[in-house]
């Protein structure tokens, strides 16, 4: 039997929701573990996390993480990046003054800022974007969402775009349409197959807070579950949807997301220039360790 450290962590909760949960695997080198055995405990951990990252430290100011769902590996998960690397700035002294940390994910090289002094927070260098031109038939997708058409609000452009995972972009006319929403899971999942999609993001510009600029909800069938209740992948995306359509100037602004009126989590977006000259989102958030123990394979 192998035992590994692991904790179960909520990302961005707050006082008044309870966050997404991610486990946390972590390990002196990807040297310990094979693909089969990241997958088989996330697998196992399936309904009680909605995947599981791995970490291994590489130098002082650099880890690697890889994420797997309890169907696949899953090439970026941004709750699961927030969720680990709060952890390990908040915990380990010697970053407790690094305005910046480094990560290698399957996705590229990003950054990590250190906010957790001032706002309790760490924010993540989401991956490039890239904007898929497919478009898919406004018909399959309320079919799909189980909405009619005339629920889709039109003012805003349908989209595809990747900040981390293939993502379907749509606004929704008000709140209480996209909290009353009620998609079948295994339905969505082979929409989402057949498209060619990681996860669907559904918003308004609609809130409950006034300080919030959007609600969304976020669904991910492929991953074996249907609601991802706070996301940074998916409002990643969202984020350069907005740069796109220019309907934000990259100023610090604030998500709800969940299907729940009131215990909605926040999710913070921001944006810099990066070493190339591209205007890169990052998005931010805290998190609360819940277990924390030995996991035995």
């Amino acid at each position: 039997m192998r035992k590994f450290d692991f904790k179960k962590i909520d990302a961005f909760a707050t006082c008044k929701s309870d966050g997404n949960p991610a486990g946390y695997i972590k390990l002196n080198s990807f040297g310990d573990i094979n693909d089969e055995d990241m997958l088989k405990i996330a697998s196992q951990l399936k309904g009680f996390v909605n995947e599981v990252g791995y970490v291994a430290k590489i130098d002082n100011n650099s880890y690697k993480l890889r994420y797997f769902s309890s169907e696949r590996e899953v090439e970026f998960c941004g709750h699961a990046t927030i969720a680990i690397m709060y952890d390990i700035i908040k915990n380990t002294k010697e970053l407790e003054n690094v305005l910046e940390v480094n990560i290698i994910t399957n996705k590229g090289h990003l950054l990590v800022e250190n906010n957790i002094k001032e706002e309790d927070a760490i924010f993540i260098m989401a991956p490039l974007p890239t904007f898929k031109a497919r478009k898919i038939p406004i018909e399959k997708i309320a079919e799909a969402l189980k909405i009619e058409v005339a629920d889709i609000d039109l003012s805003y452009e349908i989209d595809i775009i990747n900040g981390g995972l293939d993502t379907l972009i749509i606004a929704v006319n008000e709140l209480e349409k996209i909290l009353s929403l009620k998609p079948e899971q295994e339905e969505l999942k082979e929409f989402c197959i057949e498209n060619n999609l990681d996860i669907i993001e559904v918003f308004c510009k609609e809130t409950v807070n006034a300080n919030n600029a959007y609600r969304t909800r976020v669904f991910a069938p492929t991953f074996g579950y249907l609601e991802d209740p706070a996301t940074g992948s998916g409002n990643s995306a969202f984020g350069y949807y907005l740069l796109k359509h220019k309907l934000w100037n990259g100023q610090v602004l604030s998500i709800e997301q969940n299907g729940f009126k009131d215990r909605y989590n926040v999710i913070k977006l921001k944006t810099l220039i990066d070493s190339n000259d591209v205007r890169r989102v990052l998005f931010g958030g805290g998190a609360i360790v819940r277990i924390e123990g030995k996991y035995n394979l």
